[in-house]
């Protein structure tokens, strides 16, 4: 039997390499002939720049920025070359993502992506031909204004005084965005950014009201912040011409792909259409018997664009069956039965404290895995006795 294990991480719990290594630990308990492929899946969040690096064999640089609560954090980005070009890889969560803040200071009308243009200037200081930037697990929502910050624009008020935004709360101060001072190393490079192509900046399914709550904010705050960014995002269209209000991953790390599309040029992709550029699936799955991936929770969502649910896409034209293991199943999940996941699991199976499962997640996740491939174990049997049955 052949196994490949393509799962994400576990948001603020385990890395998809930790999950990965819990998920063939299991696996390997139960039967260590099992061949197992182990790939730890990216979607543009935690662990994206390291894996890319790792898989381009390339370098982590270290630099000290302004983290997403105004405080100094020790962040990283990566370099690579590859056909003559220096690439740089920036992952937007180890600098402005959630696990960054503390849940007592969770509250996105105050969180800064400062921290990202930073990196992105480093990036510049060191000549690259190219940024790949990835968006997810952010704790923001500033649109990117505190990117553009650090790369040079000045927002300013109505009394033509330059505003420091701190958050996505203060994007309604704004009356003018002045772009002279923007570092002009930007139009030499080419940045493309992987995202989330379902989330978008406004309208009823804006990210401020679908993610915000995720972030620390209440109901009120999710509607100010969306407010704000509606604003935000007129303010763009008049001033600089670039629409943004709707464009497909605009809403990205709470409107930071929207920032990142006006005031860099960058363009958007479908975060795994630009990161299977990186990692070559179809080769590793089809002549695979099982693929198992992984999530933190399991629901309605998934199908937008989450690990699983290409992985399962992957997979369905290739003809190999796909089992999931989740943290958590959650509302809607069923939907992804119709979306090319066969099965799917909880690693949860008695009661229990969401933080005592997240402390020992690696062994449910393992216990789990080890369940899922002794079922899978019982069908080849059944199959086998079937067949014995009818040559006889």
């Amino acid at each position: 039997m052949k196994i490949v294990i393509i799962p994400s991480g576990f948001k603020e719990c385990l890395s998809s390499e930790g999950v990965a290594k819990a998920m063939n630990n299991g696996i390997q308990r139960f039967d260590p002939n099992v061949e197992t492929m182990v790939i730890p899946m990216i979607d543009g969040g935690e662990g994206f720049a390291h894996t890319i690096i790792k898989l381009k064999k390339g370098e982590l640089i270290y630099r000290e920025v302004i983290g997403p609560i105004g405080e100094k954090v020790r962040s990283h980005f990566g370099i690579f070359q590859e056909n003559g070009k220096k690439t740089a890889v920036i992952e937007m969560a180890a600098v402005a993502g959630l696990t960054l803040i503390p849940r007592n200071k969770r509250n996105p009308l105050k969180t800064t992506t400062f921290g990202v243009g930073q990196l992105i200037k480093s990036a510049l200081d060191l000549g690259v031909d190219d940024i790949l930037i990835g968006c997810g697990d952010s704790g923001t929502s500033d649109g990117g204004a505190g990117m553009a910050e650090a790369l040079g624009v000045r927002f300013l008020d109505k009394y033509h005084q330059a505003l420091n935004i701190g958050g996505g709360g203060d994007l309604h101060s704004i009356e003018n965005i002045n772009i002279s001072g923007i570092d002009p190393r930007l139009s030499k490079v080419k940045i493309d950014v992987a995202c989330n192509w379902y989330n978008i900046l406004c309208g009823p399914r804006g990210v401020a009201r679908v993610f915000a709550p995720q972030k620390g904010a209440n109901p009120e705050e999710a509607e100010q912040l969306a407010r704000n960014l509606e604003y935000y995002a007129q303010l763009i269209l008049q001033q600089m011409e670039v629409d943004v209000r709707t464009t497909p991953g605009g809403g990205a790390s709470g409107g930071l792909g929207a920032g990142l599309m006006a005031f860099t040029g960058a363009t958007l992709h479908p975060r795994f259409d630009i990161i299977m550029q990186y990692i070559q699936l179809e080769e590793h799955i089809k002549n695979a018997d099982l693929v198992l991936t992984a999530e933190g929770c399991l629901d309605y969502q998934t199908p937008n664009g989450k690990i699983p649910a290409e992985v399962a896409r992957i997979a369905g034209n290739l003809g190999v069956p796909v089992i999931a293991i989740t943290g958590t199943i959650g509302e809607g999940a069923s939907i992804n039965y119709t979306n090319g996941i066969h099965a799917y699991t909880s690693i949860i199976q008695s009661p229990t404290s969401l933080e005592i499962a997240m402390k020992d997640a690696s062994r449910l996740i393992a216990d789990s895995a080890e369940a899922a491939v002794r079922q899978i174990r019982i069908g080849y049997q059944m199959a086998k006795r079937k067949y014995k049955r009818e040559i006889i």
